[in-house]
Parts: structure tokens; sequence; C-alpha cells
């Protein structure tokens, strides 16, 4: 019984993983699991996590979103989706999302998406067109929003 790890060690290692960066819920059962600590004792640990602060499903998804818009240029839509496959709820979810204001919003999407359409090279303007809306798609912006922004380069390169 060598491999096995103490309760006490295996807290220790997971207050660890929290303070290290900001953990969901299904991150850290994931890490217990992976440490082979079983059903009563990994509760009693995620319940230790969480009186301790070390685990808070708001700050994560506050800061998920942060990071994920600022850093990643994510739309809502995909970012929304990730949250909601992190099984995070939708209050948090809802909270989350006021991390990004309106103004910041559009400004990132603006930027990102001038400079998708400046950077294909694509002379078909249907396959430009498409590329562009793909990647601004995946990247979880509104399609209404998408559309509209490709309608206006569109136009706007052809009068040039």
């Amino acid at each position: 019984m060598p491999d096995t790890i103490t309760l006490l060690e295996a807290q220790k290692k997971l207050e660890h993983y929290c303070a290290y960066q900001e953990r969901c819920h299904m991150d850290v059962v994931l890490k217990i699991k992976q440490l082979g600590i079983k059903k009563p004792e990994g509760d009693i640990l995620i319940v230790h996590l969480i009186q301790n602060n070390f685990l808070n499903e708001e700050r994560f998804a506050r800061s998920f979103t942060r990071g994920k818009h600022r850093i990643k240029s994510w739309g809502k839509t995909r970012i929304i989706n990730e949250l909601k496959a992190r099984a995070i709820s939708q209050p948090n979810i809802k909270l989350a999302l006021t991390e990004i204001t309106e103004e910041e919003y559009f400004e990132t999407f603006e930027k990102l998406a001038l400079r998708c359409w400046e950077g294909i090279l694509e002379k078909n303007p249907i396959k430009k067109r498409k590329k562009c809306c793909d990647y601004l798609l995946r990247k979880g912006w509104e399609s209404d929003l998408v559309y509209q922004k490709i309608k206006t380069l569109e136009s706007s390169t052809s009068s040039d």
C-alpha cells in the first residue's frame, strides 16, 4: 500500500492545485480521481476547498470569461458553451458575462473581424466571405453580428 496517498497529503496537493490557477469543480473532481481518492473522502476534500475559499465556482467563471475574451478574443456564444461544458451553473454564467462590458465586447469584435478580413488573401469573394465567417463563428461570435460585419467589410472593399 505504498502508492496510496493520505487525506492530508491529498488536501495539500489540492490546495496547491487550486491556488496555482482558478479551477472549476469538474477539474477538482478529476484531480481527486487521478489521486486515487474514493467518493466519501473526495467529497470531504471538496467541502474543505470550498470552505477555505480555494474553490469558488463564481470566481472561476468570472476569471475564465475575462481571460478567454481578452486573450483569445472569444465571443459570448463560445464562452457560454465552454462554461456549460464545465458544468457551471446558469446564474454563475450570467454573472461571469458581466465581466465583459458591451463597449469592450464590440471593440474586440471589430478589431478581430477587420484583422481576419485583411489577413485572408483569397481572391474569390465567396470563399473569402466563408473563411472569415467560419473563423468568427468558431470563435463564438453571434451569427447576426458576424454576417452584418462581413457585409460591411465586403462593401467597403468593393468600393475601393
